[in-house]
């Protein structure tokens, strides 16, 4: 646990917090724990058991907490599957295998096979996008449809923001709310002091991924033949939107694009959206 937190004590604080927070999951749900090449990995699962499978991936520096507004409406439709990242603060192991290797995509497939899934449609939102390119595009027969919110891996990381946010972390409370204002480009969170709380705790304790995004070539991104749904904020601080987008839409035949012009790298209210998509 030390790994990903500055003090163990820190870690359990906020694991404890996530547990707490846990309690407000809008849908009845199941808490799973399965077993994988990188650890236990945690998942909310949520909707008819029948129903067609969606997996949800989370962002850096974040967990399935941040699903809250969206899966009421989700798994009316869906078997909903949250996915606490590994390497993240919420209740899954901490490890962090290198991210240009092919550990993630064995440990997805690991995690279908603990859920009894050859296929699945996936939502990913910026890591947690990364992160379901990475294996959408080495594992196409597995996914049907694909949502990427502002996904990594595509369009250019603006590293200069990530310095600027790192700086700023070292300045207390006052430097985690300007880091977050900066990274996410939105004043969601002042709009839910709860949210906010639980963010400047998550960074008051948590140490997050400064490695660099791996790119995936063209020729990767060709791989992905199901249908794509690309949601990209036209001010995102962190990734390159506009590279993003001529990227897939170059690459990918089955795209279809949302681009928010005024839009940071948080997406917020997209739940209609995407299920209208998916649906």
């Amino acid at each position: 646990m030390a790994a990903i937190y500055k003090t163990e004590a820190g870690g359990h604080a906020l694991i404890a917090r996530t547990r707490e927070l846990l309690a407000a999951w809008p849908v009845p749900s199941e808490q799973l724990r399965l077993p994988t090449s990188q650890g236990e990995t945690f998942v909310i699962a949520s909707g008819d058991p029948a129903a067609p499978a969606l997996l949800l991936l989370h962002g850096s520096g974040s967990n399935s907490l941040m699903w809250l507004r969206d899966v009421a409406a989700w798994s009316a439709h869906f078997r909903v599957y949250a996915i606490d990242l590994i390497g993240e603060p919420g209740l899954s192991a901490p490890s962090r295998p290198p991210l240009n290797s092919d550990s993630y995509v064995r440990w997805l497939d690991d995690v279908l096979t603990g859920l009894s899934l050859a296929r699945a449609d996936v939502v990913g939102i910026s890591l947690g996008g990364w992160m379901a390119l990475d294996f959408a595009t080495a594992r196409p027969e597995c996914v049907g449809k694909l949502v990427l919110l502002c996904p990594g891996g595509v369009g250019r990381q603006k590293m200069g923001c990530l310095f600027k946010a790192m700086f700023l972390l070292l300045f207390g409370d006052w430097g985690r709310r300007k880091a977050m204002a900066l990274a996410l480009g939105t004043s969601e969170t002042n709009a839910n002091p709860q949210a906010a709380a639980y963010m400047q705790a998550i960074f008051k304790v948590f140490k997050p991924r400064r490695d660099k995004l791996p790119i995936f070539s063209d020729d990767r991104l060709k791989r992905l033949t199901m249908p794509v749904l690309l949601i990209a904020g036209g001010r995102d601080a962190m990734l390159d939107s506009d590279e993003t987008l001529r990227r897939l839409e170059r690459t990918v035949p089955k795209l279809t694009a949302i681009y928010l012009l005024r839009a940071g790298h948080l997406l917020t209210g997209q739940t209609a959206a995407i299920l209208d998509f998916l649906t």
